[in-house]
């Protein structure tokens, strides 16, 4: 199963413009990282307000993900542009079985 999650934050209102060039930035050098299967951002319907969509084909690649050099920057100006702090949100296959739930 791979490790996914959803990520929601708050774009500070001048730094909109920067945080779309930072994460289109992040998206293409994410198609050369092994292990990440999926890396997209999005705009939200409140403005303000974005998300990223991440999938790595375990929690390891994800760890990695952040390590990278080429990543360790455009995470900081990243979180450097948020207007607080972010939600993250794990992701599971519609097979997987929850902790305390019957299938």
């Amino acid at each position: 199963m791979a490790f996914s999650f959803l990520s929601r934050f708050r774009i500070k209102d001048d730094l909109q413009q920067e945080f779309i060039a930072l994460a289109r930035e992040m998206e293409v050098l994410s198609k050369q990282e092994p292990g990440t299967l999926h890396y997209k951002f999005f705009r939200l319907s409140e403005p303000g307000m974005f998300a990223v969509h991440e999938s790595f084909v375990d929690e390891a690649a994800d760890e990695a993900h952040m390590a990278y050099d080429h990543n360790k920057a455009l995470i900081e100006k990243i979180v450097g542009c948020m207007d607080g702090s972010y939600e993250r949100e794990l992701l599971y296959d519609l097979d997987a079985q929850m902790e305390g739930q019957a299938r």
